[in-house]
């Protein structure tokens, strides 16, 4: 997030006199309060300083990398997830491959009968596959996904902060988004309700910085 030279002048006469009235630091600037308004909005909406009514403006104290910092331990999973690309257990590795190319991802998640999360296929795995000596048409992609426990998984409400951490310790491009459900035959499992990936964590910086 980039300031503007106005801004960055009414954080610093903020610093240097706060608490200071709207008023006071319109008169710094010889401009009017009216169109000072937006510029004290973003300022305050992005944490940077704090108003309180009969006695003014002050400085948070806070950087904007620690501002940044906030909004992704605020921001949830579930405000900035895509829709999940899923497959059945019984799809061949071949036909994973064409939805993992009509879909335009680069992970697939792996479903049972009864709808609930069996395993992850990462294009690395379907990699390995298509250059062995295996007949990837007949191959079941259950054979080469990742299986529970293995699977690295987030829910709607984990910060964006925490999944970002999972995506770099473990060092994958995504994970499903799940809650825990009963399947169709009584027995506890997680259903996808989402993805979280890279590209989701990039879009968001690219929000935050579009924030002006």
């Amino acid at each position: 997030m980039e300031l503007t030279r106005r801004q960055e002048a009414i954080l610093e006469i903020i610093k240097r006199e706060g608490p200071i009235t709207g008023e006071q630091i319109a008169e710094r600037l010889s401009l009017t309060r009216a169109t000072l308004r937006p510029d004290m909005a973003i300022l305050t909406m992005t944490g940077l300083i704090e108003a309180r009514p009969r006695v003014g403006y002050y400085y948070s104290g806070k950087s904007l990398g620690r501002v940044i910092a906030e909004k992704l331990h605020q921001t949830k999973v579930m405000d900035v997830k895509s829709v999940p690309v899923v497959v059945p257990e019984k799809c061949s590795v071949y036909d994973a491959v064409v939805t993992m190319f009509v879909e335009d991802v680069g992970t697939l998640f792996v479903v049972n009968e009864g709808g609930l999360l069996e395993g992850v296929i990462s294009r690395k795995d379907l990699l390995k596959s298509t250059i062995g000596a295996h007949d990837i048409h007949k191959l079941p992609v259950s054979v080469i996904m990742t299986r529970m426990p293995n699977i690295i998984t987030v829910e709607p409400e984990d910060s964006v902060w925490t999944a970002a951490k999972k995506l770099v310790a473990h060092e994958i491009d995504a994970v499903p988004v799940v809650r825990p459900v009963a399947g169709s035959g009584g027995e506890k499992g997680l259903e996808v309700i989402g993805r979280l990936s890279k590209t989701n964590i990039v879009r968001l910086f690219v929000e935050l910085g579009e924030e002006r």
